[in-house]
């Protein structure tokens, strides 16, 4: 059974985070609260751990449209090929926020994503997922455990949500009741904003 961590967003404690990072380090899969839905992920250097969240989402690695979790801007180099000044202010005015842009992805990719033109980058406006991506030094891969044909409160009670995942993942994190409503999806690498899914990140910013 996945080992269940109440972790409080006003200050998570630090102790706890380091559980969570030593748990993601060994290749485990979490269930973490962000600013929208609950996310799954792993960290995104360990290939073994990608597979898996790949496989309990049915799909193959190369094609899996996981999200990146940064914790600010300053390690978008590593991810993002050069970006005008321009989507840098959007992403600056953006985030933290219930966002995700996506963006043209440089050649230092990890492995599976190594052919992908593009990238997801989320930086979410929650201190748990921030301060676990910022112990960790890299990103952890984001998808949410929501599916649309499930009743909600799978996805944002984090007491349903062991119930549900409990033998399937390592670690379920209760950071309070989710959010049932995904994040904007935005579209930059051509520079210009596109919406490609409206959710929770209001379209004024632009």
């Amino acid at each position: 059974m996945a080992e269940f961590i109440k972790i409080y967003e006003e200050n998570p404690n630090p102790r706890e985070i380091d559980k969570v990072v030593k748990i993601l380090k060994r290749g485990g899969l979490i269930i973490y609260p962000t600013d929208t839905v609950y996310g799954l992920g792993c960290d995104i250097t360990n290939i073994k751990a990608l597979e898996k969240v790949a496989r309990l989402k049915g799909i193959k690695l190369e094609k899996a449209n996981f999200s990146f979790v940064c914790h600010d801007l300053s390690n978008l180099s590593d991810y993002v090929k050069q970006i005008d000044t321009s989507v840098f202010k959007i992403l600056k005015r953006a985030l933290p926020g219930p966002y995700t842009f996506i963006l043209p992805g440089s050649k230092s990719l990890p492995n599976p994503f190594k052919k992908r033109k593009t990238v997801g980058i989320r930086v979410p406006d929650n201190n748990i997922a921030l301060d676990i991506v910022k112990l960790l030094g890299n990103p952890i891969i984001s998808t949410s455990i929501r599916d649309d044909d499930e009743v909600l409160e799978y996805t944002t009670d984090p007491e349903l949500i062991l119930e549900k995942w409990g033998n399937i993942v390592d670690l379920v994190i209760d950071g309070g009741y989710g959010d049932n409503q995904a994040s904007t999806v935005i579209d930059l690498s051509d520079n210009m904003p596109v919406v490609i899914r409206e959710g929770k990140g209001d379209l004024e910013i632009f």
